[in-house]
């Protein structure tokens, strides 16, 4: 039976970085009667000098563990940062005056103690029985279970319209319930954290698995590793998590998760069951390396203050 593939997904919206590139390439085709030969020059020189200054940035040698891969945190670990301005463009919830949800102390945690290794090992199960209905052609593959899409080949399918009642020989009630409770534990240590009150955070989209490997890039959508701010990239983003399935330095190479000060890096260190978790906004620009040997599993879940923007906990077709 052949595979219905969809249309390719919208790509991520474009980031500041490359926002950047692309001002200086522009501003360099302005009309001159020497453009033939000055303009590309300077815009040559131009191009070479801003992609130096990235890259100073994006491998900064000034880089710290936040937390490795082989310490056990008994309590978060957490490393509050000053809030970015992008929170003032945004409507706050449930107003003006209240720091119910919307970010008033920023800053990244990361906890141990949220979910169990049984319990880690059981979500990789169930991802591992997803993606192995299909896969990316890159090295960077999706499983949503809220909207059914994933990666298949260079664009994605909704397995719940193409395997229709199979999906109940695929995932069990008990797999969506192990993940209905762990996104509500994670819900809960965000806002113990931050001092939210936990009912006006928002679960939203895309909240996903991830399947990463040293496979080369096919497509836009197998480029993970770009420096990149969750609330530029989605505009519904508040909070960010992530729950890791598999060790660095055990099951992967590669694959840290890299926040980016201006002035050195903090990395996060995978390990099976850990959950990092940070606000949204431009004090957390972040990127993740490429893989270079092995497979890393994960789960971005993410949360909203907008009840607008909500989805509801996914549940078997």
């Amino acid at each position: 039976m052949a595979v219905q593939r969809r249309g390719n997904v919208k790509t991520a919206d474009t980031t500041p970085f490359e926002k950047q590139i692309k001002r200086v390439i522009l501003q360099s085709q302005t009309k001159s009667p020497y453009r033939g030969y000055i303009v590309p020059l300077l815009a040559l020189i131009g191009t070479v000098a801003l992609l130096t200054w990235l890259c100073s940035v994006w491998t900064n040698d000034n880089t710290e563990t936040m937390v490795s891969q082989e310490e056990v945190l008994t309590q978060p670990r957490v490393f509050m940062v000053q809030c970015s301005e992008d929170y003032q463009k945004y409507k706050h919830f449930p107003d003006v005056l209240s720091s119910g949800c919307t970010p008033m102390k920023c800053g990244r945690a990361v906890s141990d103690s949220v979910v169990t290794a049984d319990e880690a090992r059981a979500l990789k199960r169930l991802a591992e029985k997803g993606l192995a209905l299909g896969g990316s052609d890159g090295g960077a593959s999706i499983l949503d279970l809220h909207s059914g899409a994933m990666s298949m080949g260079r664009k994605f399918i909704n397995i719940y319209r193409y395997f229709n009642d199979q999906i109940r020989d695929i995932f069990t009630e008990e797999d969506f319930e192990l993940y209905r409770v762990v996104r509500g534990r994670i819900q809960t240590v965000i806002a113990e954290t931050f001092g939210l009150d936990s009912s006006q955070l928002y679960l939203t989209k895309p909240t996903f698995f991830s399947r990463i490997n040293s496979t080369s890039a096919k497509t836009p959508h197998d480029e993970y590793w770009h420096p990149h701010i969750d609330k530029v990239t989605y505009g519904s983003f508040d909070y960010t998590s992530l729950l890791y399935l598999t060790d660095y330095g055990v099951d992967f190479i590669g694959g840290r998760f890299i926040f980016m000060d201006i002035n050195r890096n903090r990395t996060v260190e995978p390990r099976a069951g850990r959950v990092s978790f940070f606000s949204s906004g431009s004090e957390n620009l972040h990127r993740v390396e490429k893989v270079a040997w092995g497979t890393r599993y994960a789960i971005t879940v993410s949360f909203t203050c907008d009840p607008d923007y909500a989805i509801a906990d996914p549940s078997l077709p």
